[in-house]
């Protein structure tokens, strides 16, 4: 089955914050911010603006009526700046008007008296200073001094990643309505209804049952619209004030310069192997880029430590990690939260130790391959692991050797193009960073005439989540999926939801959603035993829209058992909880079991490179992944397809620049992200064959984020390429531009 919104959305159908038609009084929000780094508010002038044309108020700080703050794990983000300011774009001001270009220019008359103090932006330099958000975290495992002195091979280098641009179809919106008694419903594109709906409440001063949050859908997220609450809770708090609906969009080049964006990381590594090409040791060190507030920087920061040693068994490892504040917009969440730029550090050391060796770095990656009975740095053995049958199931198809053979002809037959290619193995574990957000609730509702209502906290953005739903709750009563109705995010309904990102969403709300179908299933088949004169419900099974009894179909259908069992006074709704079990991680010793499972797979990307213009194309991909037992296999193959491609982007193309004093310098017109010419012309996905996972709905897997390390072969291939035309140079850090290639081959 397709995402059921495909439909909709080929026909400009879908209902999105700007579709919601807006009350006739709806006044506008424009947010006046900061234009320095870092420095102290000697002055604030508000009232050229409160006098202009059309400006119904202007708020500052002072007129919050509760908690100034919106910060998402440390009370470090106020809403409005208050006497200082520590980034560019942090909001200080909200102006609220009858249009939106009223705001906007009457924003632009707001003075503010800013002594410029002295900004960071370096990460390196920052964790030099100890300005850190939350505390630095080390792992070790085994003796890694003893095993460098014992290894035949080591190489050590210096990294780093750039952020990037969520870049979301859909720009940072919210439209809050003033309701009766002093309540307040907010219709916003985000992804973290539980949280948000929260700070609403905090900043107004209010209860929560005050407040109602609710989604429809988003014009995409992929982490953006987690935890960066300003563009919500500024026009609530207009609206609660005002008494009067208010709305706030942030046009496409005020998103990119004032949100926050993918971690950028630095590293330092280390690893050591033995003659035969085992790792023995492994040290790295990773710097991130977090910027001015901590937001969800520790939680990425986690994921990106937990996942260092990626898909290889290191038996000597110690990593530190540090998240460092600097004088840039917050960043948040993106697709693979973290772990990609974990996984990046162990790719660039065992692809440098492999060129000191003089082999295929492909060779040193099949041979420490993960396999049954390895156990992770933080202690947790893996009883089972597909990472060798998912590389085995690649092999088989493309045959590895042969396809290196034939790069490596190539290349010695052409000195205008070269070829390159990267083979990258995953293993990426699914579970929220924190353990308390791995929960979910879900309200299941049979209606008298047979159609089903589900309601959960997961948040539709086009990863289809809607659509596993629904054929979930039908595959579990029995009926068809048409039958059954997936509803809004709505706090009233489900509150206290956690995020939709993590790769969790059709986890966590999923399984909720299959045991309150699953209950209700069971008081329909008990009430169809009586209703049918049979003595036990053992031999009852609703399938195919009808009730059967030992394997024979009734006369009873699934509409006709419905109205009975609503007539005979059977309860036909039921809420269900879910909370992924067996989840800890002990922070003194960094040991424990943080994820319920992993994904895995194994690609192989192949490019052709330019060598007189620093151009490149990639021509081919193929992949395979394991996604478990697909809820949908249509909407599993279009998630793998659209993370790899994203993360080639992260890869190559896509550069966010900044001034030196911190602005943002990148803007719509300058920022450049895959289309559909970027895609290789030869992409082929296969879905790991057999593959189960009793730790999930149905034996599926969550496949959103991790096929977004794939991506990193484009850059690993690329350097393949480059390193075949020279090597007496440092390979230029994550994104591989062209522009970085030319420099990197005639500079």
């Amino acid at each position: 089955m397709k995402n059921s919104d495909t439909s909709l959305h080929v026909r400009g159908a879908s209902l999105f914050i700007d579709d919601i038609v807006t009350p006739a009084d709806c006044l506008h929000a424009a947010l006046f911010t900061s234009p320095v780094a870092r420095g102290k508010i000697k002055s604030l002038d508000t009232r050229a603006a409160a006098r202009a044309d059309g400006v119904a108020a202007v708020f500052t700080h002072s007129d919050v009526p509760g908690l100034n703050q919106v910060g998402h794990v440390f009370k470090d983000q106020p809403l409005f700046a208050v006497d200082s300011v520590e980034y560019i774009g942090q909001p200080i001001a909200l102006v609220v008007a009858a249009t939106r270009r009223a705001a906007a220019r009457a924003a632009k008359l707001i003075t503010a008296d800013i002594e410029p103090l002295e900004a960071v932006f370096d990460p390196r330099t920052a964790a030099a200073r100890g300005m850190i958000h939350g505390q630095k975290r080390v792992i070790t495992v085994g003796d890694t001094a003893a095993a460098f002195a014992k290894s035949k091979f080591v190489a050590q280098g210096k990294l780093a990643t750039g952020p990037q641009e969520h870049f979301y179809f859909e720009t940072q919106r919210c439209l809050a309505l003033p309701g009766e008694h002093d309540t307040l419903k907010v219709c916003a594109s985000t992804q973290s209804p539980g949280t948000f709906h929260h700070h609403i409440a905090e900043v107004l001063g209010i209860p929560q049952n005050k407040v109602e949050f609710e989604i429809r859908r988003l014009g995409g997220g992929f982490g953006g619209k987690e935890s960066t609450a300003v563009w919500v809770v500024a026009p609530a708090l207009a609206a609660f004030l005002l008494k009067r609906p208010v709305k706030l969009a942030l046009g496409r080049n005020e998103d990119i310069a004032t949100t926050g964006k993918r971690h950028a990381y630095e590293y330092d590594y280390k690893i050591g192997l033995d003659a035969d090409g085992n790792i023995l040791a492994y040290e790295v060190d990773l710097y991130q880029h977090a910027g001015a507030c901590a937001d969800i920087s520790l939680a990425v920061l986690g994921r990106s430590f937990l996942h260092v040693s990626g898909s290889y068994r290191i038996p000597n490892l110690r990593a530190t990690a540090v998240s460092c504040r600097t004088n840039i917009p917050p960043n948040n969440a993106f697709r693979g939260f973290g772990v990609p730029q974990g996984n990046f550090a162990i790719e660039a050391a065992i692809a440098h130790a492999a060129e000191t060796m003089g082999v295929d770095a492909a060779i040193v990656k099949r041979k420490n391959l993960l396999q049954d009975g390895d156990t992770l740095p933080y202690g947790l053995q893996l009883k089972t692991t597909n990472a060798v049958r998912c590389w085995e199931t690649l092999d088989k198809q493309i045959d590895i050797n042969r396809r290196h053979a034939a790069v490596t002809e190539y290349n010695r037959a052409h000195d205008d193009t070269k070829r390159g290619l990267a083979v990258i193995p995953v293993c990426f574990g699914i579970s929220f960073a924190q353990t308390a957000l791995n929960q979910a609730s879900s309200l299941v509702n049979i209606y008298v005439d047979g159609s089903v209502s589900v309601s959960t906290g997961a948040v539709e953005m086009g990863q289809g989540v809607n659509t596993k739903i629904q054929l979930i709750a039908a595959q579990t009563l029995g009926v068809d999926a048409d039958r059954v109705r997936v509803d809004t995010t709505n706090t009233s309904r489900i509150p206290n939801a956690s995020p939709t990102s993590a790769s969790t969403g059709a986890d966590l709300n999923g399984m909720a959603t299959q045991y309150a179908c699953q209950t209700l299933y069971a008081r329909l088949r008990e009430f169809a035993a009586k209703h049918l004169g049979h003595p036990t419900p053992d031999d009852i099974v609703i399938k195919e829209n009808a009730v059967f009894l030992k394997d024979k179909r009734t006369d009873l259908g699934w509409d006709k058992l419905v109205a009975a069992a609503q007539w005979a006074r059977i309860d036909l709704s039921h809420h269900a909880f879910y909370a992924t079990p067996d989840l800890h991680l002990d922070p003194q010793t960094e040991r424990g079991r943080p994820f319920a499972y992993y994904a895995y797979g194994t690609s192989l990307t192949e490019v052709l490179l330019d060598c007189r213009r620093g151009t490149y194309a990639i021509e081919s991909i193929d992949l395979v992944h394991d996604v478990g037992r697909p809820l949908s296999e249509a909407i599993d193959r279009g998630q793998v397809e659209g993370a790899v491609i994203q993360g080639m982007g992260w890869a190559t193309i896509e550069q966010i620049r900044y001034a030196p004093d911190g602005k943002v310098l990148t803007a719509v017109n300058s920022y450049k992200i895959p289309d559909i010419k970027f895609c290789p012309p030869k992409f082929n996905v296969t879905l790991l064959p057999n593959s189960d996972n009793p730790f999930a709905v149905c034996n599926s897997k969550a496949v959103g984020e991790p096929p977004f390390i794939h991506g990193l072969g484009a850059y690993f291939a690329l350097r393949h390429a480059l390193r075949s035309v020279r090597q007496d140079k440092e390979i230029p850090s994550l994104p591989l531009t062209p522009e970085k290639v030319f420099m990197y081959l005639y500079e």
